[in-house]
């Protein structure tokens, strides 16, 4: 067992003992979120609209909140991308993660710097978790592939702006950093299917043990790269263990 390894195994044990505990009080867990998130955010546009200073619990939360898609949502998200502060929570947002818009055109999600580190620890803890569970460490010696988004990010109105999955991507801690494909040069190419194909270039010959991605993403990769290969995924990659995926229902 390698250093890393070892030390994954310590770390998940870490991270469970964390987990457990405040999971085995659900309803405490979330009543202490909820609470905070009103407490913070009474001050802004949103919540002096929708009277937070008087919700107290669910029920109030409910009463005077009513459920919103995004286009109910978008005077707000206008105001803040227009570069107003306190509307939706306190200050200016840190990053827009900006979604490709399948259904409405293009939508910008505001990332605060509060919750940027609750994305980074879910995606670590779902892999501690999963050591913890499956005693299966041996893949943080591998190569890890992340499809992601194009780390490269735009400014509009002094607010850095991209993908979630590329800005995410400047948060990969360094331990994981060289053993992480594709290189910078490939992440950054804007055209997909030109990336795809150079993603491919790049890993067919690598020892990869982690895939990580949008499944329709990772369905793409692995279509071209069987075409280049000529072989199935799993005689490829022979030490390929885990897959992990987000951003849509794995189901068909």
């Amino acid at each position: 067992m390698s250093i890393k390894s070892f030390a994954a195994k310590i770390f998940a044990k870490i991270i469970y003992a964390q987990t457990r505990k405040w999971a085995s009080t659900p309803v405490q867990a979330q009543q202490n979120v909820f609470d905070t998130l009103i407490r913070v955010a009474k001050d802004t546009q949103f919540g002096r609209d929708h009277k937070f200073e008087t919700i107290k619990s669910y029920s109030d939360f409910a009463a005077n909140v009513p459920i919103r898609d995004y286009e109910e949502l978008k005077p707000y998200v206008d105001r803040v991308v227009q570069g107003e502060e306190n509307i939706l929570w306190p200050g200016k947002p840190l990053y827009f993660a900006k979604t490709s818009g399948t259904t409405s055109g293009a939508k910008y999600i505001p990332l605060t710097k509060e919750s940027m580190p609750y994305h980074i620890q879910a995606a670590r803890n779902a892999i501690l978790l999963y050591i913890n569970e499956t005693g299966n460490a041996g893949f943080v010696n591998g190569k890890m592939i992340f499809l992601q988004g194009s780390p490269v990010l735009a400014e509009k109105n002094g607010i850095k702006l991209g993908r979630l999955s590329g800005i995410v991507a400047h948060y990969v801690p360094a331990y994981l950093q060289k053993n992480r494909m594709p290189g910078w040069e490939t992440n950054i190419i804007e055209d997909w299917e030109t990336k795809v194909g150079a993603i491919v270039d790049e890993t067919y010959s690598e020892d990869m043990a982690v895939i990580s991605g949008i499944p329709s993403w990772v369905q793409m990769y692995f279509e071209k790269l069987q075409q280049k290969e000529g072989r199935k995924v799993g005689d490829i990659f022979k030490n390929f263990n885990l897959f992990i995926y987000g951003g849509v229902n794995y189901e068909p």
